[in-house]
């Protein structure tokens, strides 16, 4: 098996991603445990899902690990399953730490455990804002009508652009950040029957014209597959959501010069 390496670091040692891999699988088992006991449905995303179909684990070169979960599942997360969570956790997300970076998914961070991003502009000024974690992203249902679509999100991509200029001179936009999160929250509950689900408008990376949305029920029932030495849920049909968030040709690999790590720069585990 090829190893894939993060990082070196002055003394000579060598930080290879498949060491990442190993601290975010015992993050992720302690958190599907916790999820699991408290009947809290939720499934890998993005490259964690794709890991689970095509690799049966991690992607060998992806040094990060994503999650999804409905709203109305991550609100009962934060009131019945965060109390729940080993000492050795800390959770971060703008209803519980207002200094959190709105831009960005809630985290699930491992205390004593020091990582540098590559991005910087979006940097955590939480405590243990540096530490290694699992993205927290949250499903909301969507409009498939643009009239209904675009207005709030067009909101919130202006809003993330002034909050992140803000945040990088050091000033903590609060009313700002209550208003983006007011509005990615309402608009869920406008859209709330339609059938179709995506990331929330809290994030909002992706083109507004081509928002990541698909049909409710490519994803329930949840299926628990084989991961590494466990077993973590993905969708119904993940090809649906693969198709949209990765690409229609997610099965194939990537060219050798692709694979690589591109979240951390640096860890201290």
């Amino acid at each position: 098996m090829t190893e894939y390496k993060l990082c070196e670091h002055k003394d000579g040692s060598v930080l290879y991603v498949s060491d990442i891999h190993k601290v975010l699988l015992e993050m992720m088992k302690d958190l599907d445990a916790v999820l699991r006991k408290h009947n809290i449905p939720y499934w890998l995303a993005g490259g964690s899902a794709l890991g689970a179909v095509r690799h049966q684990g991690f992607i060998p070169w992806d040094d990060d690990m994503d999650i999804t979960m409905l709203r109305s599942d991550y609100e009962r997360f934060l009131k019945e399953a965060v109390p729940d969570l080993p000492d050795r956790y800390v959770f971060q997300c703008y209803e519980t730490d207002k200094k959190f970076n709105v831009c960005v998914p809630a985290k699930l961070v491992l205390k004593g455990t020091h990582i540098k991003e590559f991005n910087t502009l979006l940097k955590s000024k939480c405590e243990y804002g540096d530490g290694l974690f699992i993205d927290i992203f949250i499903c909301d249902e969507m409009s498939m009508r643009p009239h209904r679509d675009l207005p709030r999100r067009l909101l919130n991509l202006s809003l993330m652009a002034v909050i992140t200029m803000l945040e990088n001179l050091h000033v903590n936009p609060i009313p700002l950040k209550s208003w983006f999160m007011y509005n990615a929250k309402r608009y869920g509950e406008v859209n709330k029957g339609s059938g179709t689900i995506g990331y929330a408008l809290s994030w909002c990376f992706n083109s507004p014209l081509h928002p990541v949305r698909y049909p409710k029920d490519s994803v329930f029932p949840i299926q628990y597959v084989p991961f590494e030495d466990t077993e973590l849920p993905i969708p119904r049909d993940p090809h649906v959501m693969l198709a949209i968030e990765v690409a229609k040709n997610h099965m194939e690999l990537p060219s050798v010069e692709a694979r690589k790590p591109k979240h951390i720069k640096d860890a201290v585990l």
